[in-house]
């Protein structure tokens, strides 16, 4: 990494990609609980943020971007409830395949991620006023 504006552009898309990583959580966490709208069918499935690095063509700088959100394949969760209206024909009602604890770790992990990208931007702004009051000297 050599100039600053260089790693101020690497933290901007890293906050970016975070920002949308939670984005992404949040709708996840506020579905845990779904089910289906017509019985037997399919609830809200888990969503998966997927990055990839870009080149950033003012810099030059390889810099990362959620790229696509894909579902999660796994199982949604079954539980026998003869009475609810998601129930298939033999009482079965599908739940949402998120689990609320792993994206709460997924969270802490994106908000962590933020917070550090933050701090890399704040330091590049201060080595950048720096440099400008060794000039004007």
């Amino acid at each position: 990494m050599g100039h600053p504006s260089d790693m101020m552009s690497i933290a901007t898309a890293g906050m970016r990609a975070q920002s949308a990583r939670m984005r992404i959580i949040s709708e996840n966490l506020a579905n845990a609980s779904s089910t289906s709208q017509e019985p037997g069918g399919d609830p809200y499935r888990r969503q998966i943020p997927v990055f990839e690095n870009e080149l950033d063509r003012v810099t030059g700088v390889n810099t990362v971007r959620m790229s696509d959100v894909r579902p999660d394949d796994s199982d949604f969760t079954l539980k026998h409830m003869p009475g609810h209206p998601a129930a298939d024909e033999n009482g079965m009602v599908k739940f949402s395949n998120v689990e609320p604890l792993i994206e709460l770790m997924d969270l802490r992990e994106a908000m962590r991620s933020y917070e550090a990208n933050l701090n890399m931007l704040e330091n590049g702004k201060r080595m950048q006023e720096r440099t400008l009051d060794l000039l004007r000297r």
